[in-house]
């Protein structure tokens, strides 16, 4: 099917529908005035204790934002700010945590929500960034903590708190944040960004963890794109060309398609690069074909090998391979996987619309 032929805003509803039918609940499922994503589908029994993903309902709120941008309904609207109250609240009254990854990603959709909400979440989002201030020193060069007390520092905290940081115009932070991601994590022979470091002590020098995952690509893209458009240096657009040019040729599969990675917290990675890829597809105009390719070609494989079972579509935690009916066991239970997917959807759909 030609890609003209297709209504990603359409699908982008379908799977948003799908998502909230089985995940979306009250705390609990009885506290009123709550809305929170259930973690799995079909639930496990038992259930107890719940567990808590606190990152996963940012990216929950993160989609639900792009619905209400994509089709803005007063229903949504209720949903977006019911879900930020019973974040903090599920959270034990906390708007933080330890992580520091954790806590920019609800920082990010916090920012993005406010005026859909109807709420700046001002004290929220101080609080939030004066941890991630908190979270920077000089060990290992610099950059901040993965959480607290910890020896390592990666490209997960370090992503998102430069692309929160920009966004709140704290530009020379997040620049300083991201030009120790380059110097530290991108490596020179591929162009990929390895995931973090392990801070010995003593002087000894930093441990490299050499793995490569999406989701690193996805926030360190994001970071460069966003200075790209607020101070305007060129290294920032040079690394982000260099960036997709990588993810292209080194990551993703021969047709296109970014690579899944299981899931639990996994579940979640491809759809960050495809959010950034978009972002980068339409604020750079030198890397809006080779990023929206690479959004398209995932969106139509995702689609294609989805697997439609009682309340909607179901999305494979590999979108290069068909999907299979949630069951214990199966990554795609997981609300990470399916948001993935609704978020993937999401991305095509906002490029169709920018066409």
């Amino acid at each position: 099917m030609a890609a003209a032929d297709v209504d990603w805003s359409e699908r982008a509803g379908i799977a948003e529908r799908a998502v909230l039918r089985r995940h979306l609940r009250r705390i609990g499922g009885v506290v009123p005035g709550t809305r929170i994503g259930r973690v799995r589908w079909p639930r496990r029994v038992p259930v107890a204790p719940w567990p808590w993903h606190y990152w996963w309902q940012a990216h929950m709120l993160d989609c639900l934002v792009d619905a209400q941008r994509r089709d803005p309904s007063d229903r949504r609207a209720k949903i977006i700010g019911a879900g930020v109250r019973s974040v903090r609240l599920r959270n034990l009254g906390a708007w933080t945590n330890r992580y520091f990854d954790d806590v920019a990603w609800l920082g990010i959709a916090l920012q993005r929500a406010g005026g859909l909400a109807r709420s700046s979440h001002g004290p929220a989002l101080a609080a939030i960034t004066e941890q991630l201030h908190d979270g920077w020193t000089e060990d290992g060069g610099g950059g901040i903590w993965w959480r607290r007390g910890d020896v390592v520092k990666n490209a997960p905290a370090n992503g998102p708190a430069a692309i929160l940081l920009a966004r709140e115009g704290q530009v020379e932070f997040a620049a300083a944040i991201t030009d120790w991601v380059t110097q530290t994590l991108v490596d020179p022979d591929t162009g990929l960004v390895r995931d973090g470091v392990r801070v010995s002590p003593n002087g000894v020098p930093p441990e490299l963890d050499t793995r490569i995952f999406t989701y690193c690509q996805g926030v360190h893209l994001g970071a460069c794109v966003e200075l790209a458009t607020r101070d305007g240096h060129l290294r920032w657009a040079d690394q982000a060309v260099a960036l997709v040019d990588a993810v292209t040729h080194r990551m993703a599969r021969p047709d296109g398609v970014l690579p899944g990675c299981g899931g639990g917290d996994g579940g979640l990675f491809a759809g960050i690069l495809a959010r950034y890829l978009a972002e980068a597809a339409l604020r750079r105009p030198e890397l809006t074909d080779a990023a929206s390719r690479l959004v398209v070609a995932s969106a139509r494989a995702a689609w294609e090998g989805r697997a439609e079972v009682r309340g909607g579509p179901v999305f494979s935690a590999d979108w290069s391979r068909p999907a299979v009916e949630p069951r214990r066991g199966a990554p795609e239970a997981d609300l990470s996987v399916q948001l993935s997917g609704w978020m993937l959807l999401e991305a095509a759909a906002t490029l169709q619309r920018a066409q």
